[in-house]
């Protein structure tokens, strides 16, 4: 469909039920513009105000000003990337839609410590040194054969404080009894 002399505008349909329109020029490349549902709009702006990870919201934003008609190089400028990131964005959303702009689990560093596994053998070193954190921390490397800061350890014990204190916070309270005399 020609919109003028200098522009060609095509749709492109993917399987995810997103259509993407490309607008062809003489001057520039071409610039995907990606057509939203109303429900997908509603979704990225939600994502973009309210979403928890601020990687996720400025996913959402790059979608959002892309469906705009700006190019990559300008939402690469306004969220602070590149235009390849924009693209690969746009490319992951069309295929997996608005969740496929989240992180995939198992992203990150991995913990040095896993509850699971040296949750006894570190309460063993702390109950031999329960004064001194410092070489309950030696204790449980040589026992756990991995090296840690005493920080790592502290905030492990703060963790494992936490999960224990919300399983006794979970308990039903009784109210306390009013202190009458007998008689």
């Amino acid at each position: 469909k020609v919109v003028d002399n200098k522009r060609l505008k095509l749709q492109i349909a993917y399987s995810s039920g997103i259509h993407t329109n490309i607008v062809l020029g003489r001057s520039m490349g071409k610039i995907r513009i990606p057509s939203l549902t109303e429900e997908q709009q509603r979704t990225l702006e939600e994502g973009y105000h309210y979403g928890s990870q601020h990687c996720f919201r400025k996913r959402c934003q790059m979608i959002l000003l892309k469906s705009q008609g700006r190019t990559s190089k300008e939402i690469a400028t306004i969220v602070g990337g590149c235009e390849v990131a924009v693209n690969s964005w746009l490319d992951r959303f069309e295929a997996e839609g608005v969740t496929g702009l989240r992180n995939k689990p198992g992203q990150g560093k991995k913990p040095i410590l896993d509850p699971a596994r040296d949750r006894e053998r570190i309460n063993e070193a702390v109950r031999n040194n329960r004064q001194q954190l410092k070489l309950a921390r030696v204790e449980a490397q040589e026992a756990l054969e991995k090296e840690f800061s005493l920080k790592t350890l502290k905030r492990f014990l703060k963790k494992m404080a936490v999960d224990t204190n919300a399983s006794a916070n979970a308990r039903v309270m009784r109210p306390m009894r009013k202190n009458t005399p007998t008689k």
